[in-house]
């Protein structure tokens, strides 16, 4: 009887306690998440290409006669101006070929005046017959072989004067010389493969890059098409060089081959920049991006939004009652940090930024609205975790 007693008051004691530690767990607030709207502008679609850069003129400096090498006259990497003295090959040589050229012109010459003596004196003499007929023509002969050496010699003399003037090599252009494949002492001798060095104008740079056959028949259909967005496209090429940067300065197209290369089958294209830094030069690598499509009236979203799982685009729709649904979406090519749209969303759709794990069809968000323009830099705003 009295553990019944006790056990009824402890009862409601244990109830109070129970009672008063029991708390209401609160309601979880809704996960805040950037939200854009589907951007809706023409845009210039570029391509891009792999090019080599050429100066404006790069002429190689080949000797024109053999001999060693006596000396440079030029700071290696520095720019050069038109007629400078750049090397000079040892004229002993053909300095003794200009005397013996010399020694020549003064032998006939002299063989002449004799030649030109004797015919003075015969043609006289054979007018009152004095002396016969053959003795005039042999002394004719005599005075135009005399002439014809003194023409010979002359030719030989400039010809050895020539090569003495091939001694010293000056610069046919203006603009940087590289490093000299010779030094001072060195033997030279004309040949294609005996380059001493070379200068290239560095004002404009050429940057070749070539394009694929079907992507140029494309290309060329679009420009011809009339009332083509395309035309002009060349008069605007831009670069980007080995470290991401932009070049600053806008190019334009300047050749076109004549040929499809049959053994790549592509076609060599060349565009022309300015480069008035100097900061490019012959031989970098670099990318080359063309306007090759336009497209209007395109529907943009970041590239971040879209969550790709096995081939297959999709983005988080903002629907009703800020409720989220994820939607398959077909991609088309890039522009800058963007995608364009070409099927699955519309103009006046709101999209979720991804980078959450915590997204699911049906999850109530509460929506951050964020301005958003494809290829302005300072817009990546994370969402809340």
């Amino acid at each position: 009887m009295k553990k019944t007693i006790t056990f009824l008051l402890v009862l409601p004691v244990m109830f109070l306690i129970y009672s008063c530690g029991k708390k209401t767990l609160p309601s979880a607030a809704a996960l805040e998440v950037p939200v854009l709207a589907v951007v809706q502008q023409d845009v210039r679609l570029e391509s891009e290409y792999t090019g080599q850069t050429y100066g404006e003129a790069d002429i190689q400096i080949n000797p024109r006669v053999d001999g060693t090498i006596e000396s440079l006259n030029f700071q290696e990497g520095n720019l050069v101006n038109k007629g400078q003295l750049l090397y000079t090959i040892d004229p002993l040589p053909f300095q003794n070929k200009v005397d013996v050229a010399k020694g020549s012109l003064a032998q006939a010459q002299a063989n002449m005046a004799k030649a030109k003596s004797d015919l003075d004196m015969i043609e006289p003499l054979s007018k009152i017959n004095a002396v016969s007929q053959r003795e005039l023509v042999a002394a004719r002969s005599t005075y135009d072989a005399a002439k014809a050496s003194i023409e010979a010699a002359e030719a030989s003399l400039n010809n050895a004067k020539i090569e003495l003037g091939y001694c010293r090599i000056t610069a046919p252009i203006s603009g940087l010389i590289g490093i000299s494949k010779v030094r001072v002492g060195d033997y030279t001798k004309p040949g294609l493969m005996s380059i001493l060095n070379t200068i290239s104008d560095l004002s404009k740079i050429r940057v070749r890059f070539t394009i694929s056959e079907q992507e140029y028949l494309r290309i060329f259909r679009a420009i011809t098409t009339e009332n083509s967005s395309l035309k002009g496209a060349g008069k605007s090429i831009t670069l980007k060089l080995s470290d991401g940067t932009t070049y600053p300065h806008i190019g334009q197209l300047s050749i076109v081959d004549r040929e499809i290369d049959p053994t790549t089958g592509a076609m060599t294209f060349e565009a022309s920049f300015p480069n008035p830094e100097k900061l490019l030069r012959p031989g970098q690598y670099v990318k080359v991006l063309v306007v090759t499509d336009v497209r209007n009236k395109a529907l943009l979203i970041p590239q971040r939004a879209v969550i790709e799982m096995q081939g297959i685009s999709q983005v988080y729709i903002l629907g009703d009652s800020s409720k989220v649904q994820m939607k398959i979406i077909t991609t088309g090519p890039t522009f800058k940090d963007a995608y364009v749209v070409e099927d699955g969303l519309t103009a006046g759709d709101k999209i979720a930024l991804g980078g959450t794990q915590l997204l699911r069809n049906g999850t109530v968000i509460t929506p951050k609205q964020t301005d958003w323009q494809p290829g302005i830099p300072g817009q990546k705003t994370a969402p809340t975790k």
